[in-house]
């Protein structure tokens, strides 16, 4: 028979690992054991750390297989723990250091006072998000690293598993760097980008897409998608937009696309979505830091992504598969 207390104590665990990933990322441990197996002391002399103190943390890391001990109070970096290097391909030690980030690390443990009062305890005392990451830049510096990270793997399989042919111009709303419409554009030789998002995004993009060698592709235009978006693209791509803000806003952003898009244009939301049934899914996590940190921003199943599309002029034609949980959910014009 199972231990019913077995969930609850794996879960208390979890903050102590999360905690002890944290130290890593932030000391950059797997940047010094780049190179190869260091000593406890060796290592806490190139982090400036406690030996004793990163010593217990190096065993807690060991047994989750981000180091291994090579010889009594040597460790080794695996490969596991190489994706927190700062110089390694999509590394994320910059999204453990933003869920580690001090306004972050607030939001999720006051968690219930959110659930109590239905209003996000980070907002009430930090205001929205982006007016906080834009107040502290060093949080705002994680956070863009933190999204790059995580849109990468989407970039590649909306890229690769979303036809794209036949079309002529992608709008990319709210598209940060433009990851996803850079891969999209590398794919599809004959189409033509729009970057669209504020103005201290659009300059960043403008660079991003000068170093891919795409800019003679892409247009860049600055604005704000409650008030208006480009006109007459023959589709138009959300990714990890909708779910940031409430049904109402939703729709607001939703009715500014039908407002400019051809009868037989096409709009893709990339999102996670959640799943009717009980089974874990990573929609369930993110949408817990979304109560935590938005406020009003949700996680949505696809009835309820169909809803907000109704209300918006548009009909759910049919949601595609991607990576990680994540999906394409294709609309119409109604």
């Amino acid at each position: 028979m199972s231990d019913p207390q077995a969930p609850v104590w794996d879960a208390i665990g979890g903050v102590s690992r999360f905690a002890a990933l944290a130290a890593m990322a932030e000391l950059g441990c797997a940047d010094h054991l780049r190179d190869g197996a260091l000593t406890v002391d060796e290592l806490a002399l190139r982090c400036g750390a406690d030996a004793s103190a990163l010593g217990r943390v190096l065993r807690q890391l060991a047994s989750m297989g981000m180091v291994t001990t090579v010889a009594p109070g040597t460790y080794e970096l695996t490969e596991a723990g190489a994706v927190l290097r700062e110089d390694t391909p999509g590394s994320l030690r910059s999204a453990v250091r933003m869920i580690a980030e001090d306004g972050f690390w607030y939001g999720m443990g006051k968690l219930p006072q959110s659930v109590r009062s239905g209003k996000s305890a980070f907002v009430e005392r930090h205001g929205p998000l982006y007016e906080y990451l834009g107040a502290h830049p060093e949080a705002g510096a994680l956070f863009d690293d933190y999204m790059v990270a995580r849109a990468q793997p989407f970039a590649d399989a909306v890229a690769s598993r979303y036809d794209f042919s036949g079309l002529r111009t992608l709008v990319d709303v709210a598209g940060g760097k433009g990851h996803i419409l850079a891969a999209v554009l590398k794919e599809y030789s004959d189409l033509s980008g729009v970057l669209f998002d504020r103005e201290r995004v659009v300059s960043g993009a403008r660079r991003f897409f000068a170093e891919a060698g795409l800019e003679d592709r892409c247009s860049f235009v600055e604005g704000d998608f409650f008030v208006s978006v480009p006109a007459d693209a023959d589709a138009y791509l959300l990714s990890s937009v909708i779910h940031n803000w409430s049904d109402e806003d939703s729709v607001r952003i939703l009715r500014s696309i039908r407002e400019v898009i051809p009868d037989d244009g096409r709009v893709l939301i990339v999102e996670f979505v959640v799943p009717d049934d009980d089974r874990p899914h990573i929609s369930k996590d993110v949408d817990m830091r979304m109560l935590a940190l938005f406020g009003e921003g949700m996680e949505r199943s696809t009835d309820e992504y169909a809803e907000l599309l109704g209300k918006s002029g548009f009909r759910l034609n049919r949601q595609i598969e991607l990576t990680a949980g994540s999906s394409i959910i294709e609309a119409l014009p109604m």
